[in-house]
């Protein structure tokens, strides 16, 4: 059985999303975020990708290495459709649970954002 698929309480409950600096700009006067993925609607997915605290990473370093910079957004789920689901890993590790959000995303859930960017071959935190 995965364990990691409770979703977690506390201040783990926090998930987050990367985002392109531009898009999350544009999002912010509208009151909602409506970007799946990197250059990917929520109407074309189905869902927004999040991830936890731990699992930012290898997002970043699978999907965003070619970028200089991104936005972070840390959103708190309460009242937001949010699943937890496994996702298999491409190189064949087991599955793994992420956080998909089924719905736009309200700026207002949005706690925080914080800019990230890579120096040569690593993302700063």
């Amino acid at each position: 059985m995965n364990t990691d698929s409770a979703p977690p309480v506390g201040p783990d409950a926090i998930v987050h999303h990367i985002a392109l600096i531009d898009d999350w700009h544009r999002a912010r006067p509208t009151g909602w975020y409506r970007l799946s993925t990197r250059g990917a609607t929520l109407e074309e997915i189905g869902y927004i990708h999040c991830a936890r605290r731990h699992q930012i990473d290898g997002v970043l370093n699978r999907f965003y290495a070619d970028l200089d910079e991104v936005v972070i957004l840390d959103i708190d789920p309460s009242g937001l459709d949010l699943r937890y689901e496994p996702i298999v890993a491409a190189h064949g590790d087991p599955a793994e649970d992420f956080p998909h959000l089924y719905g736009p995303l309200p700026v207002s859930a949005v706690v925080a954002w914080r800019t990230r960017r890579r120096d040569r071959s690593a993302w700063i935190a």
